[in-house]
């Protein structure tokens, strides 16, 4: 059954929302409606093409992804939120500093949105806030608070509700923020009016696919999840393709080369929150020193981070690829010896990608 607001009005209720959420560290608040049958046929072309890989919930949700009331019975309006990620004092032309560690093949790259506390922990503490703040105004009320945690159409609600328009990389791109923000949800069965959604403003511009190392952008609009670097290093199990392994370069956890190339990323926005700057442990070290942690350093070092979930085998394979990129391009004696100290490692995986890479010239 639907709330009602009671005298509140709903436009009202949704500027509320808006000043309480800017209290909170968000950049942006959207309201989108729960009819998302247009986007089905997508999906199910998505999954149909395999483009999910080892990502088998993807399947098994299914299409209730793009049905938010069968999800949460009773919602009839999403709440979306976004949340910038860049880390306080990023400095001005911080695209291209990040392209020029792409060619220092002996540093390990870890995905910016990875390198300061798990965003999955910040946004959903910040979003039930939000919710009781909400609840606080209008009374007890059904809702549900999402980030990244269920099969939620994350990206066709955020661009429904004005957060910005759907990017060739498939990521949602805001002319005020560039890609560079986490989204979030918060199901409600509260009528509340829908915001206006963003027009697209990519044009002609393709620099996104262009700049994809392993070709994942298979077609504008359009990602084949199997090819990407940040699935490679995150949710694929196993071993890593050998045709793809030399395509990652120095790259051990994400991605962020389409949204480095992207022109829209020039406006993206730092956060004030201290909880995503970067931890030195993860900034400007050698592949040989990560490398080096064992697994109680590992666990240790990433608690609170989104790495963790990785667990540290998948970390040792990420590495053992880099260094052997890194011994492609020039022979390195602290890499090679590193590498052999893992050689009988107990796992069959990271074994593999060791001999992988002691084998590269």
């Amino acid at each position: 059954m639907t709330v009602t607001i009671g005298q509140l009005d709903p436009s009202s209720l949704l500027q509320q929302v808006r000043t309480a959420a800017r209290a909170l560290g968000f950049s942006q608040i959207g309201v989108a409606g729960v009819d998302l049958s247009s986007a089905e046929p997508g999906l199910k072309a998505w999954l149909d093409n395999g483009f999910h890989g080892e990502m088998a919930y993807m399947q098994a949700h299914g299409l209730k992804r793009a049905r938010p009331a069968e999800l949460v019975p009773g919602t009839v309006s999403v709440i979306t939120a976004r949340m910038d990620y860049l880390p306080r004092g990023t400095p001005e032309g911080w695209q291209a500093i990040e392209f020029d560690r792409l060619d220092h093949p002996q540093e390990a790259i870890v995905s910016l949105y990875a390198r300061g506390r798990d965003y999955h922990k910040v946004l959903r503490a910040r979003l039930q806030k939000l919710a009781d703040h909400i609840g606080e105004r209008v009374g007890p009320f059904g809702h549900r608070v999402f980030t990244d945690s269920a099969p939620v159409l994350e990206v066709e609600l955020a661009s429904r509700s004005g957060q910005g328009w759907r990017g060739k990389h498939t990521l949602v791109l805001s002319r005020e923020g560039g890609s560079m923000f986490f989204l979030g949800e918060i199901y409600v069965d509260l009528a509340l009016p829908p915001t206006e959604a963003a027009s697209d403003h990519c044009g002609s511009c393709e620099s996104c696919v262009a700049a994809c190392p392993t070709g994942a952008i298979v077609a504008p609009y359009r990602l084949d999840a199997r090819r990407c670097i940040s699935y490679l290093t995150i949710e694929h199990p196993g071993a890593i393709p050998l045709e793809l392994r030399p395509l990652m370069g120095n790259r051990i956890y994400g991605c962020d080369d389409c949204q480095l190339a992207c022109p829209w990323n020039k406006f993206a926005t730092a956060s004030e929150l201290p909880d995503f700057d970067a931890r030195g442990e993860l900034t400007a070290r050698s592949l040989v020193e990560l490398f080096a942690w064992s697994e109680a350093d590992f666990l240790r070092i990433t608690e609170g981070s989104p790495i963790r979930r990785i667990g540290h085998e998948r970390w040792l394979r990420n590495i053992a690829v880099a260094m052997g990129n890194a011994l492609r391009r020039g022979e390195d004696a602290a890499i090679r010896a590193a590498l052999q100290a893992r050689a009988e490692h107990p796992s069959e995986v990271v074994r593999e990608h060791v001999a992988w890479a002691l084998e590269q010239r």
